[in-house]
């Protein structure tokens, strides 16, 4: 069961980073087309977050890019050099980013501690002025700024990749 504490870890760093956020409350969503019902009234690039392994199971990447877009796993396998790629397991995105299926975020990071992730951002995301992610929690959406969230990311201190998708 997801934790509003996940949620709350998240509002205590983006308040220790001075990052501003608008938050939403919505049902539970798993899916893009469940979160969509829910856009109406909110601004922002929507995002969607894949947590992929590759074929060893030995490279686990983080793909965060806008929700319309599609990430073609073979195209992205080739580009990042991997044999193949594919779902990571509920049990392996508990492991590395200690979230549940349907809160993928990359407000996740805060909890690889060993920066075993690799994040692989969709470059087309630099042209919004707001973006929107889970909290770690599905029951809710966070709007910051662009800027904010490279902020964010910086702070993980997490390689980050910028991927035209």
């Amino acid at each position: 069961m997801m934790s509003k504490d996940n949620a709350q870890k998240v509002y205590e760093i983006l308040e220790r980073l001075e990052i501003t956020c608008v938050r939403h409350q919505h049902p539970p969503v798993f899916t893009v087309e469940q979160a969509e019902k829910h856009w109406k009234n909110i601004t922002g690039a929507h995002c969607k977050n894949l947590f992929l392994r590759n074929k060893k199971g030995n490279h686990h990447y983080l793909v965060i890019l806008e929700a319309s877009k599609q990430a073609e796993l073979r195209t992205l396998t080739k580009r990042l050099g991997e044999d193949r790629l594919s779902f990571a397991s509920p049990e392996r995105l508990m492991r590395f980013l200690g979230l549940e299926a349907g809160s993928v975020s990359p407000f996740g990071l805060i909890n690889d501690r060993q920066k075993q992730v690799k994040v692989i951002v969709d470059s087309g995301l630099k042209e919004a002025d707001l973006v929107n992610f889970h909290p770690n929690i599905n029951t809710e959406t966070v709007g910051i700024t662009y800027f904010d969230f490279e902020k964010f990311l910086s702070w993980t201190g997490h390689n980050v990749r910028y991927v035209h998708f």
